[in-house]
C-alpha cells in the first residue's frame, strides 16, 4: 500500500473494498463530518494532503482539487453540497454515494455536458445483470444528479427522461406466512430477544430502521410514537396487547428496547443480520426483517381494513404501496364465498 503494505491508517480513515471489482477505497470518516473519499493510496503525498484538509475541516477543498470543471466528479462535489442531496435521510445518503463514488472511480473526468440518453441507457443496460436492482438504483441516483446538473447550469437537459430500467421479476422480500411466524416463535419462545424482535416488527408495521430506535419513553396512553427515518412521518401506533405481553417479559434497555450483546443499540444493518441469524436458527433462509413489515400489512387487510387505515399504521406514503395486500385479502374472501354457493358435489 504506496511503499507501507503493514503500515496503519491515518486516523479516522476506512477501507472499502468493491466486492465485484476487487478495488479498495479509502474514506475520511469522522463523527459529526460526512464521510468523504480520499485521493490515491494511503500515506502517498496526495493522499496525505487531502487527510489533512479533511482534519483541518475543509472537506469542500479537498474533493474540488481533485476535479476538473465540467466532469462526473465535479457534479458529484456540487450534489453533495446541495440542499436536494442534504434532505435525503442518512441512509439514502450513503446509498447515493455508494453508486456516486463508483461511477467517479470509473468515469470521474467524463464532461457531464457531453452526455446523451444514448449514453444513460447503455450504462443502465451493462449494470442490469446479474442484478437487475443494481441498475434501477443507478439510474435513479443518475435522474437526481442530472436534474442538480440541470439546477446548476451544467446542462440544458436532463439525459435520463426516456431513459428505462430492467424490469424486476422478484416480488421482492418474501412476505412471512402465519404458519412461518408460528416456526419462529416456537424457536424462539417469549422472553428471548429474538421473539421480541418478531414482536416488535409485526405489531407496528415499521421498517428495521425505526424498532431499533423503540423504547419504552415512546409508549404513551394512546400508543407507540414513531418518526420514521425514512419519510420523516409522525405515527402513533396502539400498543397491541401482544407486544405489550412480550415487551413485559422481555429484558430490554433503557433507552432502546433491543439491544446488542454488548448492551449497545443496534444499527439498522447490525439488527437486520441479527435478525437473519434468528430465521436460519428457525430453519427460515427465505424470512427476513422486512418481510415482517409486509406481513403485518397482510394481516390487516385480512382483518378487513381499508388501504386509509393500514397505511395509518405502515406510514406508507401512497395508497397503493398498500392497495394490493387489500385486493389480495378481498380476492380471497370472495373466492371462498363464491366457492361456498357452489354446494357439494356441484349441484
Amino acid at each position: 500500500m504506496g511503499g507501507h503494505p503493514m503500515r496503519k491508517l491515518p486516523k479516522y480513515v476506512q477501507a472499502w473494498t468493491d466486492r465485484e471489482t476487487g478495488r479498495t477505497y479509502f474514506y475520511f470518516r469522522k463523527r459529526g463530518h460526512k464521510r468523504v473519499r480520499l485521493p490515491g493510496l494511503p500515506w502517498a503525498p496526495e493522499f496525505m494532503a487531502a487527510h489533512e484538509a479533511m482534519l483541518k475541516g475543509t472537506p469542500i477543498e479537498v474533493a474540488a482539487k481533485r476535479t476538473l470543471p465540467g466532469s462526473f466528479s465535479a457534479l458529484c462535489v456540487s450534489y453533495y453540497n446541495s440542499a436536494a442531496f442534504k434532505s435525503l435521510v442518512p441512509s439514502t445518503q450513503r446509498t447515493y454515494r455508494l453508486v456516486l463514488e463508483k461511477i467517479r472511480s470509473e468515469a470521474g473526468d467524463l464532461r457531464v455536458a457531453t452526455l446523451t440518453r444514448k449514453d444513460i441507457q447503455r450504462m443502465t443496460d451493462n449494470r442490469a445483470s446479474p442484478r437487475p436492482y443494481r441498475a434501477r438504483w443507478f439510474l435513479k441516483v443518475m435522474r437526481s444528479v442530472m436534474r442538480h446538473a440541470v439546477t446548476i447550469e451544467m446542462r440544458d437537459d436532463n439525459p435520463c427522461l426516456g431513459v428505462h430500467g430492467p424490469k424486476l421479476k422478484s416480488k421482492g422480500f418474501h412476505s412471512w406466512t402465519d404458519a412461518e411466524i408460528e416456526q419462529f416463535g416456537a424457536r424462539h419462545p417469549i422472553g428471548t430477544k429474538p421473539r421480541l424482535a418478531l414482536a416488535l416488527l409485526l405489531y407496528t408495521g415499521q421498517r428495521r430502521g425505526d424498532v431499533v430506535h423503540m423504547g419504552k419513553q415512546h409508549i404513551g396512553p394512546k400508543g407507540i410514537r414513531v418518526r420514521q427515518r425514512k419519510t420523516g412521518t409522525e405515527l402513533v401506533i396502539p400498543v397491541h396487547t401482544e407486544l405489550t405481553r412480550t415487551i413485559e417479559a422481555s429484558a430490554i434497555g433503557n433507552m432502546t428496547f433491543l439491544l446488542t450483546e454488548h448492551g449497545k443499540p443496534y444499527t439498522p444493518a447490525g439488527f437486520g443480520n441479527a435478525m437473519r441469524d434468528w430465521c436460519d436458527q428457525a430453519n427460515l433462509p427465505h424470512c427476513s426483517a422486512h418481510g415482517l413489515r409486509k406481513a403485518a400489512c397482510r394481516r390487516l387487510a385480512e382483518a378487513g381494513c381499508s388501504a386509509s387505515q393500514i397505511a395509518a399504521v405502515s406510514g406508507h406514503k401512497t395508497l397503493a404501496e398498500v392497495e394490493r395486500y387489500v385486493r389480495a385479502a378481498e380476492q380471497a374472501r370472495l373466492a371462498a364465498d363464491a366457492i361456498s354457493k357452489i354446494g357439494r358435489g356441484g349441484n
